[in-house]
């Protein structure tokens, strides 16, 4: 057990991002003094800008909102297990159809002040390049971990660890996009009129592309040697695989009428809302690595935005994350310091909502080893949350690139499903068998905080 002066167990999360805030505000309620470690606003990274914690980097989603999806699972099993992060993105929500998102200033400043109101939460501002000798730590510091802690780590685990390039979409004004051209609907009708929505027919379409393929692109330092996770796939390269790849990507056209035609338009281009007042939209899928006076330029051909003012251009940043399968255990904890735990991007996982995740997971697993506690209910990968734990501390793995929760990693469910619903029956069970054993959990983890 590690303790205090005042003989409470006590944890360091360094890192006040969605996964350290999550495993922060865990520990918090398990008893646990945290020390909270962020390096904002006194040093940014060139993806930050707001001081806030839990600040939203790329897009303002969380993506599927439905059980019968495994992200939408995997919000579900937070949100029983009592999560900070899914309790700040119910209290955010902006409407996107059938997926969630939030507004992402509304979102970061409740987790702020849920984090910095904490009596049991003690901020240290500052950077912390090194990790703890003593103690209980758990790194949460991200995929763009400042060089001095990213060098410490290094030698930690013993790898160079690995990288790929994430990037942000572009953000536009809403009352810049020409509405006589977009038009407000969700795929199927799923959600009510919550994307606007720029068609194109093959000859602007075409057009467009080919501008796109080759528009003047940032040097981005090594970006061609590196790994490139496909979730995160610039658009001007996805235009490059092919003439068709991006009409089967963001620009795809299925389940969108154009009201001016009666029919689907031959491309289309969604735009989301991504602040409560709906005064700004992304470009979905959109990521890019264009010069900022070319995105401008090109995606000004689309119709629709031939004069958008830009809130933010889309950029792309450098991604670090480490050889999890090598080094991690299924607690998150490196297998050769048990009392050094990671979280969120910096693990493998990819999104979000695996971030928080983890460090839901990691904050767990600390905070028992903080309390001395050797009986706990541990997850299975017949949840998602135990599922993402097992893969990315997999040993068997040996070629290791970022995973998004899927039902692929989770255990196979018996029976027999058939038939037109037969997806859909499946996922529903997949998901009762998960939340049924997540029931089980939450109840261990109120005994804990009830002790």
């Amino acid at each position: 057990m590690t303790e205090t002066s005042n003989n409470i167990p006590s944890v360091t999360v360094i890192g006040a991002g969605l996964a350290g805030c999550e495993a922060a505000n865990l520990l918090a309620s398990m008893g646990i003094k945290v020390r909270l470690c962020e390096m904002k606003p006194m040093k940014m990274t060139p993806a930050h800008h707001s001081d806030n914690f839990a600040e939203l980097v790329c897009s303002n989603s969380l993506r599927a909102a439905s059980t019968e999806n495994a992200i939408g699972l995997l919000k579900e099993e937070l949100r029983q297990l009592g999560s900070l992060i899914m309790e700040a993105a119910d209290k955010a929500q902006v409407p996107a159809g059938g997926a969630l998102a939030v507004d992402r200033n509304e979102f970061s400043e409740y987790i702020t002040q849920k984090i910095r109101s904490n009596p049991g939460i003690e901020i240290i501002d500052g950077e912390i390049t090194k990790i703890p000798e003593d103690g209980i730590v758990i790194v949460a510091t991200g995929p763009l971990t400042s060089g001095a802690l990213y060098e410490d780590i290094v030698k930690k685990t013993g790898d160079g660890g690995m990288h790929f390039f994430d990037a942000a979409a572009p953000i536009v004004s809403a009352d810049s996009i020409d509405m006589n051209k977009a038009f407000r609907a969700s795929r199927y009708g799923k959600g009510g009129d919550d994307y606007i929505n720029c068609p194109m027919t093959k000859e602007e379409y075409i057009a467009f592309r080919n501008e796109l393929v080759t528009a003047e692109r940032a040097d981005v330092k090594d970006f061609d040697k590196e790994i490139v996770f496909e979730g995160c796939m610039p658009i001007e390269t996805m235009a490059s695989r092919g003439e068709d790849t991006m009409r089967y990507g963001p620009l795809k056209p299925v389940g969108l009428i154009d009201p001016k035609t009666g029919r689907e338009p031959y491309a289309c281009l969604q735009l989301r809302q991504d602040d409560r007042e709906s005064t700004m939209y992304n470009l979905v899928g959109f990521q890019t690595r264009l010069k900022w006076p070319e995105q401008k330029r090109v995606f000004g051909m689309i119709p629709g935005l031939e004069n958008a003012e830009y809130m933010r251009y889309g950029v792309m940043h450098r991604n670090s994350y480490l050889n999890s399968p090598k080094c991690l255990t299924k607690h998150y904890s490196l297998r050769d310091y048990p009392n050094v735990f990671f979280a969120g991007q910096i693990t493998g996982v990819e999104g979000y909502i695996e971030s928080t995740a983890s460090g839901f997971l990691a904050g767990y697993y600390a905070g028992l080893m903080a309390l001395g506690m050797e009986e706990y209910f541990e997850p299975t990968a017949d949840t998602a949350i135990g599922s993402m734990a097992l893969y990315v501390s997999d040993p068997s793995i040996k070629h290791f690139t970022p995973m998004n929760a899927n039902h692929g990693i989770m255990s196979p469910i018996a029976g027999r499903f058939k038939g037109k619903t037969g997806k859909k029956d499946k996922n529903r069970a997949i998901a009762e068998r998960a939340l049924e054993q997540i029931g089980q959990m939450r109840g261990f983890v109120e005994t804990v905080r009830n002790r």
